[in-house]
């Protein structure tokens, strides 16, 4: 929806030069341009979170995927701006497009790396109200066990509880969806934790490690620190 409200902006706008060509045109060129910019910034986000140096430090973040996404966009605009609007060819109009698209990089990595500052968290129900949705899809042989964590590896979770643990398929974004009812947050671009779970907490090269009560440590990720702290988990 972002997207789209920003490309008919720009469309209205004839933003970057576009103004001589139809409204139409320039409203499918800002659509396809702005689609294509979110599934690269994904791919760019999804690869700097399996990079351990980069996803611990929000500046490391910043710059680099700010560099990335305008290098690998900037050719993105050149080459969609030659086959729909006709325009000129050649290194140095596309060396022309790079100063624009960086600042847009630039805001747009920003916004993302203050969103991922934020873990998100879920909160236990009132007395009485029905029980976290998850808990339907433990295993059998783990139904009525207390949830201590839910890990992500790869296209599975592994569900940390008092009677051990076991996989299951699912994303984490949707686990943690179906996990309010719960005392919890995500700690880690992998991991979830319930409060409650958590025995003692320590640093250890420069990271945050929680110890859980069966044993098992989930890592805190550097930017959720703070916000942790200040909810009590330390």
């Amino acid at each position: 929806m972002i997207a789209l409200l920003v490309a008919a902006f720009l469309a209205f706008a004839g933003a970057f030069g576009t103004e001589h060509a139809p409204l139409g045109l320039r409203f499918a060129y800002w659509v396809g341009l702005m689609l294509a910019g979110t599934l690269v910034a994904r791919v760019i986000y999804w690869a700097m979170d399996r990079v351990p140096w980069i996803d611990e430090r929000p500046q490391a973040q910043l710059v680099a995927g700010t560099l990335v996404m305008a290098a690998i966009y900037t050719v993105i605009v050149w080459a969609v701006s030659i086959q729909v609007m006709g325009a000129a060819q050649g290194l140095p109009r596309m060396i022309d497009y790079f100063v624009p698209v960086l600042m847009v990089s630039a805001v747009m990595t920003a916004l993302n790396v203050m969103a991922a500052r934020q873990p998100l968290e879920t909160h236990a129900g009132a007395p009485g109200s029905a029980p976290a949705r998850f808990l339907e899809r433990l295993p059998p042989r783990l139904r009525g066990a207390a949830l201590h964590a839910v890990q992500a590896e790869d296209h599975y979770l592994r569900l940390h509880t008092d009677r051990g643990s076991d996989l299951i398929l699912m994303r984490l974004a949707d686990a943690v969806a179906e996990l309010e009812g719960l005392e919890g947050a995500q700690t880690h671009r992998s991991w979830w934790v319930a409060k409650d779970a958590v025995q003692t907490a320590r640093r250890a090269d420069g990271r945050a490690i929680l110890t859980l009560k069966s044993g098992v440590e989930a890592p805190v990720s550097r930017s959720y620190v703070k916000a942790l702290k200040a909810e009590g988990w330390f």
